[in-house]
């Protein structure tokens, strides 16, 4: 009997197969620091069995990051102190601000709000109801967490959905309990976030939806009348009415439109993830590349006491356009893919009928669910347009801004990010009487402990140690000497392929780890080659976030799967082809634009100097 139990050797080993990666990696990497013994050795040891353990999550992202603060300082790489001093800067800081601010959005369901206004004013016409649903996703996810806007967008368009299926047998009333149904679905789905590092709440998790059977006819056929807010149920006809000939053909009609409902459907579903994974590159705090990138080129440049050409202004001016122009290819994709209207699935949605008409009242019926906006849902958004303006003025590509009025390097982004997190805690939303409790903030900070991804925080700060401790080591050094091959490849051909790379590595593992991985070498590369260190740091970094194909690429891509109504076969196909079209958009627009803001052929004559410099002592 214990043998008819016993499992097979290979589930043995899968189970255990994170405690055998965690023991195999350092031992097969051991030689590194014993047989070759230099610094750099040492720090490639650290380097490789990080990656190792990023790629395949045998620790979870955030206790990997810590793996420097250990090692460093036993490798003789760097002194504790500095290398504890890089886990809370200047970055990790403007990344708390903004999230602490993301997060009040949540809590006072603001996100929500706009969401749906965004879907109340593009109508229900199935191309322009993907468009709004998208606009609405890639808005929401420059600000806040891309999990958190997949998550309580997922809910929505299914019940949207649902009601389009239903098709003329229900009433308003029925469109009134399915949005009371949406809140309830999913109480018990989580998903691990492993770009944004937080828990998806429960309340708002996508349930797995369970394919539903073929409603069974009535005999008798009602449409809803009415207008304004008044409506009433009119009887059209009897099944008895109706000849056998009739009858299959409506059958086969309404298989017909069966097919295209759920064509409709993966295609909805898909938009959504796609423009949460999308809109992060926008802004400079929408995902955690373009924060790597932004502490990486300060680092640079202060060290040759040059300012820092990356401020949220400049990152816009080249990330929202960018961003927009992948979100109207995606769009475009999707419709050649699954609203290719060979049916009744756009007819059925056009404007004139009764069904576009239960489906705006749907999404209104959500609207009024949110009550009128409170007082203390104005103020936080006041506060967050206030943070952006001064985001965004502090400086004007060095030639304006209020940063100006300060000694150089006095003030960063970090300042107005921390300034109005402390004004969510300091400002009531309420106005105490006699009997009533005293002053209650605008922000619990309970709420900000569950929701802040602080792994994410250690993820960031790993990288600053890494990028660091390659160069005290000479890692870097000798990695641009390897890199050398690549100055007599045309620069586009390195664009293209630094592009691809970070896009398809990306998917299997954090977007934000392989940006600490890849944007050391990538600076390297550049002043080896005498290029422009943005002009390869920015595609790569950008690149990142195109987490298009696979479920564990990114958690909105895990939240719409795990509805069970898209196969990761589907994902692969439409995600791969989206991965071969935003690259070039990434290059195309990077090379214009980007050019334009940091003006790539002028490489600051400082940085030949240091490399000239860091060659003679490695010499």
């Amino acid at each position: 009997m214990g043998d008819s139990t016993r499992l097979p050797i290979r589930h043995v080993i899968w189970g255990a197969r994170n405690v055998i990666i965690l023991v195999l990696t350092p031992l097969l990497l051991l030689p590194l620091p014993l047989c070759i013994g230099t610094s750099a050795s040492k720090c490639a040891f650290v380097v490789l069995m990080m990656a190792v353990y990023w790629v395949t999550e045998a620790l979870p992202v955030g206790v990997t990051a810590l793996i420097p603060v250990a090692l460093f300082p036993l490798f003789e790489i760097m002194p504790s102190e500095l290398t504890a001093s890089y886990y809370m800067n200047n970055m990790t800081l403007l990344f708390t601000g903004g999230l602490c601010m993301a997060i009040s959005l949540e809590y006072w369901n603001l996100h929500k709000r706009i969401a749906l206004k965004i879907l109340l004013l593009v109508g229900t016409e199935p191309k322009w109801l993907m468009l709004g649903m998208m606009l609405a996703t890639w808005f929401l996810s420059m600000w806040i967490s891309n999990t958190g806007t997949t998550a309580m967008m997922v809910p929505i368009i299914t019940a949207v959905l649902d009601q389009m299926r239903k098709g003329k047998n229900s009433t308003i009333e029925d469109v009134e309990s399915n949005v009371a149904a949406s809140d309830d679905q999913g109480k018990s789905h989580e998903v691990d976030d492993k770009t944004n590092g937080s828990v998806v709440d429960s309340s708002n998790a996508p349930h797995v939806a369970k394919k539903e059977e073929k409603p069974v006819k009535s005999q008798e056929r009602y449409v809803v009348a009415g207008e304004g807010d008044q409506y009433e149920l009119k009887k059209t006809e009897s099944e008895g009415e109706k000849h056998d000939n009739d009858d299959a053909h409506s059958d086969a009609s309404d298989s017909q439109e069966d097919d295209h409902m759920a064509q409709m459907e993966r295609g909805m579903l898909l938009c959504i993830c796609y423009a949460a994974n999308t809109g992060g590159i926008a802004s400079l705090t929408g995902t955690g590349p373009n924060l790597v990138l932004k502490a990486m080129v300060d680092e640079l440049y202060h060290k040759h006491d040059l300012p820092s050409p990356v401020s949220f202004g400049t990152w816009m001016a080249v990330g929202l356009p960018l961003s927009a122009v992948v979100l109207i290819v995606c769009w475009i994709w999707l419709q050649v893919a699954f609203l290719r209207c060979r049916g009744p699935c756009c007819s059925c949605c056009s404007p004139a009928t009764e069904n576009s008409r239960r489906v705006k009242e749907l999404i209104a019926a959500e609207y009024r669910k949110l009550g009128p906006v409170s007082l203390s849902q104005k103020i936080v958004v006041s506060q967050f347009l206030i943070l952006v303006i001064l985001w965004i003025t502090r400086d004007l590509g060095g030639v304006a801004g209020w940063g100006k009025s300060f000694p150089s390097g006095f003030v960063s982004s970090s300042c107005p990010a921390m300034l109005m997190t402390i004004m969510l805690f300091a400002i009531p939303r309420n106005i105490p009487r006699i009997g009533q409790k005293l002053c209650v903030p605008l922000m619990e900070w309970s709420y900000v402990q569950q929701k802040m991804p602080w792994h994410l925080l250690f993820l960031l700060g790993s990288g600053f140690a890494l990028a660091k401790g390659s160069e005290r080591s000479g890692l870097s050094y000798w990695l641009g000497t390897q890199l050398e091959v690549f100055n007599d490849v045309n620069q586009w051909a390195v664009l293209f392929i630094i592009g691809y790379f970070a896009t398809f590595l990306t998917e299997v593992t954090s977007n934000s780890a392989i940006a600490n991985l890849l944007l050391p070498m990538l600076i390297q590369l550049a002043l080896r080659t005498g290029v422009h260190p943005l002009n390869y740091m920015f595609p790569a970094a950008l690149a990142c976030s195109f987490a298009y194909m696979l479920p564990v690429a990114t958690p909105p891509n895990a939240i719409v799967y795990a509805t069970n109504k898209v196969k990761m076969s589907l994902m692969i196909k439409i995600g791969f082809v989206m991965n071969i079209l935003a690259v070039p958009c990434l290059i195309v627009i990077t090379r214009i634009l980007g050019d334009a803001v940091f003006d790539f052929g002028n490489v600051p004559a400082a940085f030949s100097t240091d490399t000239e410099s860091t060659q003679l002592a490695h010499a």
